[in-house]
């Protein structure tokens, strides 16, 4: 890891959080139910994104920190775009909320979604 590499993370992870923060906000500008759709759409496009570029880049899941467009694009936007972290937060509110059920779903979708959804990038990408 040199200092550059550092840099493009970093970077990256930015003008991701940054994308997340955009497209959350407009999602819940444009949604108001119950669901947080701003986080299951960020998640299930990154999964997708992340699919398809890791096929494109011919990244190999035990060596995808190494190149710039790896560190910066990959592990940078990407992983600053999407949000696991959020995902749980949102599940734990609904389940506090009452919604159990509600909440056992969210992520069950989420997860099968999202896998699905970057299955099916790259597949494109092939």
């Amino acid at each position: 890891m040199t200092a550059l590499d550092v840099f493009w993370v970093g970077l990256g992870g930015g003008l991701g959080s940054l994308l997340r923060w955009w497209i959350g906000l407009r999602v819940g500008q444009l949604y108001k139910g119950p669901l947080p759709l701003g986080t299951f759409v960020i998640n299930v496009s990154g999964a997708f994104v992340i699919g398809y570029l890791s096929i494109l880049f011919s990244v190999d899941w035990r060596d995808r920190y190494g190149d710039f467009l790896n560190a910066a694009v990959l592990t940078g936007i990407l992983g600053g775009y999407t949000t696991f972290s959020s995902m749980q937060l949102d599940a734990s509110k609904l389940a506090r909320a009452k919604d159990r059920v509600w909440a056992v779903g969210y992520l069950m979708v989420s997860v099968v979604l999202g896998l699905a959804a970057a299955a099916f990038g790259a597949w494109l990408a092939r």
